[in-house]
């Protein structure tokens, strides 16, 4: 849900199949991508597909992803993917035929990672945020050094990748996940 929002405030992005939606089971985790979007973007339709890590551990959500990115970016998975995807499409939406053609079997996957950007959420406890109790100039500079560290290494490690693809990480320091998991669980329960 994070990326979710992520995605449509910052990019208007429009949900193309809501994954949460086609879960087999309650405590299953979400097949393949973890959010399937579109943006509009110069005349052109991009196709965001998203990977989400809700971690504790900074490093190991970074080691973790950039594996599933190394997966879920080779020829094989994603025609798979893309054949799960368009059979999951609304008919009615706008840009269906421009979706359903560059998902088609028979398109490059060269036109392909030309349209696509990946998106990546990562959760994390954060130190800074730990150390703080109100936002000043001091947890401001620890938080971004610790933001920038955390880009830096992950930049080292999509570099690997041997797929060429458009990246675009969000960080979500916590102060702890234990905590969010606990008062997102409280919430969902009073609602229901």
């Amino acid at each position: 849900m994070l990326l979710h929002v992520a995605l449509r405030q910052l990019y208007n992005s429009i949900p193309a199949i809501s994954k949460i939606y086609w879960k087999d089971s309650v405590n299953s985790t979400v097949k393949g991508f973890d959010a399937v979007h579109v943006v509009e973007a110069n005349n052109k339709l991009e196709l965001w597909l998203g990977e989400v890590k809700f971690y504790e551990d900074a490093a190991k959500a970074m080691r973790d992803v950039v594996s599933e990115l190394e997966a879920h970016t080779g020829k094989d998975y994603l025609k798979n993917e893309f054949t799960l995807i368009t059979n999951k499409l609304d008919h009615q939406a706008t840009y269906h035929k421009k979706l359903v053609k560059l998902l088609d079997p028979n398109t490059s996957l060269d036109e392909v990672f030309d349209a696509v950007c990946i998106p990546v959420l990562l959760t994390y406890n954060s130190e800074s945020v730990r150390a703080s109790i109100k936002s000043d100039p001091k947890y401001l500079a620890a938080i971004r050094s610790e933001s920038m560290a955390i880009l830096k290494k992950f930049s080292e490690l999509v570099g690997k990748l041997k797929t060429p693809v458009k990246l675009h990480l969000f960080l979500v320091p916590l102060h702890t996940k234990s905590d969010l998991v606990r008062l997102l669980d409280k919430r969902l329960k009073e609602l229901q």
